[in-house]
């Protein structure tokens, strides 16, 4: 895996970002692990939905979860 391209928010958490707490505590990784997979992913031109997929079934996350880290990365690659 590359080196983190979109990093986890610093301050409190808004919008998909409120999820992270959660998703580290559920999942057991630090979100970083999960934002890097769907950096890469999205860098590579999958669509959106596919990536939440892809987090959904090989990675088990859940569907707001997934939903919430494509989200957050998308929109920190937009810029």
């Amino acid at each position: 895996m590359s080196a983190p391209r979109v990093p986890a928010p610093a301050n409190k958490p808004k919008g998909p970002a409120s999820y992270f707490p959660s998703i580290e505590k559920t999942y057991g990784l630090p979100v970083q692990h999960w934002l890097d997979i769907a950096a890469d992913q999205l860098s590579a031109g999958t669509p959106h939905m596919q990536v939440v997929e892809s987090l959904k079934t090989e990675h088990r996350l859940g569907h707001g979860h997934a939903n919430a880290v494509v989200a957050y990365v998308k929109a920190k690659l937009a810029g």
